[in-house]
This record gives C-alpha cells, sequence and structure tokens, in this order.
C-alpha cells in the first residue's frame, strides 16, 4: 500500500524540533567547555591585574608572601572614612612585614567618595598612595588619579611627623600640600584621608603587623 504523498510530511516538524534541540545542546556543550577552559586564565588575569596597582602603591617594595590573601579586617568609621568594615593587606619578606596597605575612603570627595589605597611602611612612613575609584571632575579634580598627574606622589615619604600634623592640609588651609588650580575641595579630601590613614596605623600598628591580628570590626 502506498502512502498518499499528502500524508509524508506529516513526522518532519518533530524531526526539526528534535535536530533544533540537538544543535541548541550542543551549543551549550560548547560554551561550557570553553567557559571551564578560561576560567582559570581569567582569574589568573584578575590578580595581576590587583597585584600591579598593589605593586605601584609599594613602590618597589619586595615582598614574598600572597598579599591578596594576607589581610585583616578593620573598621574605624571616623579615621578610614566608611563605616563599613574594610580590608587591610600586609607585605612580608621572608616572614617579616615590610608594608601594610590600608583602603580608606575620603568621603567628601566634591562629587562623592573617592577610594584610595594607603601604603605604610613599619615605621609608619608612606611608601605610596593610588586612587582606586573616584567620580571627581575631569580636567580638575581627576589629578588625584596617578594616570592624570604625579600630584598623588607627593604622599611618598611623609608621615605623621613629617609633615607635623598641624600641616597636613592643603595650602589655603595653611599647610604643606598643593592643591589644584580651579578645585580645592578634592585634594583637600584626599590629604585628610591619608593624614586619618597614618594616624589609624599609628594607632593599630602592633595589630596591623602581628602575623594574626587581634583586630576586631
Amino acid at each position: 500500500m502506498v502512502t498518499p504523498a499528502s500524508d509524508a510530511p506529516a513526522g518532519r516538524p518533530w524531526r526539526a524540533t528534535i535536530v533544533l534541540a540537538a544543535i541548541v545542546l550542543c551549543g551549550f556543550g560548547v560554551v561550557a567547555v570553553v567557559h571551564e577552559a578560561t576560567r582559570d586564565r581569567i582569574a589568573a588575569n584578575e590578580r595581576e591585574q590587583h597585584l600591579a596597582i598593589f605593586r605601584e602603591v609599594l613602590h618597589g617594595r619586595p615582598f614574598d608572601n600572597d598579599l591578596l590573601r594576607d589581610t585583616v579586617t578593620v573598621h574605624d568609621a571616623d579615621l578610614l572614612g566608611t563605616p563599613d568594615t574594610l580590608l587591610a593587606y600586609r607585605a612580608r619578606w621572608h616572614g617579616k612585614p615590610v608594608a601594610v596597605v590600608l583602603t580608606p575612603v575620603a568621603p567628601d570627595g566634591y562629587v562623592g567618595a573617592i577610594h584610595l589605597l594607603v601604603a605604610i611602611d613599619p615605621g609608619g612612613r608612606l611608601l605610596g598612595v593610588r586612587v582606586t575609584q573616584h567620580h571627581e571632575t575631569p580636567g580638575l579634580g581627576d589629578q588625584i588619579d596617578a594616570r592624570k598627574s604625579n600630584w598623588v606622589e607627593r604622599f611618598t615619604g611623609k608621615s605623621l611627623g613629617q609633615p607635623s600634623v598641624d600641616r597636613w592640609r592643603v595650602r589655603k588651609d595653611g599647610g604643606d600640600f598643593d592643591q589644584f588650580t580651579g578645585a580645592t575641595v578634592t585634594p583637600r579630601a584626599v590629604v585628610t584621608a591619608v593624614a586619618h590613614s597614618l594616624e589609624y596605623f599609628s594607632q593599630h600598628r602592633e595589630a596591623l603587623l602581628a602575623p594574626t591580628s587581634t583586630l576586631t570590626p
């Protein structure tokens, strides 16, 4: 018996659906394999990017520990600029502490909060300062960004005693630090945040440098 021609295509939509489903599943499989193969590489690249800015703020100070894991939680709304709990990173060389990198916030920038990395050696001297996030005015306040100017390099080598505490201000306020032409609020906020970071380090030095810190949020 011959099947009528009009009935022959009846199963074709099902076959097409099965083929399409197989193609979709195959596609998902390829994406999963690629993701799995590149996940470690992406994580490694992100880690290297983080380490790069830490090396920059440490100004060549060598370390041989896992800086991104050797951390302690810190909390001080007044000196660190935020009620949030933050991380402090410890750099060590052959087991001995060589620096602490604090992550304070300058809450009173011209256009909002300014996030910083502040590297301090065990003696309380600044190794470097970097701005990691800000929304300051392009061409004016954004000079706090090391990619735009070398203004933050003025902090390197400074401490609470050099200059004296009362000189940790911009020149317009009677201090030792330059402000920007047409912009005073932004540098004022950063200078204050860095000075407060040094004060926090001074108050918690032993705990910050200890193998296991006793600091609590």
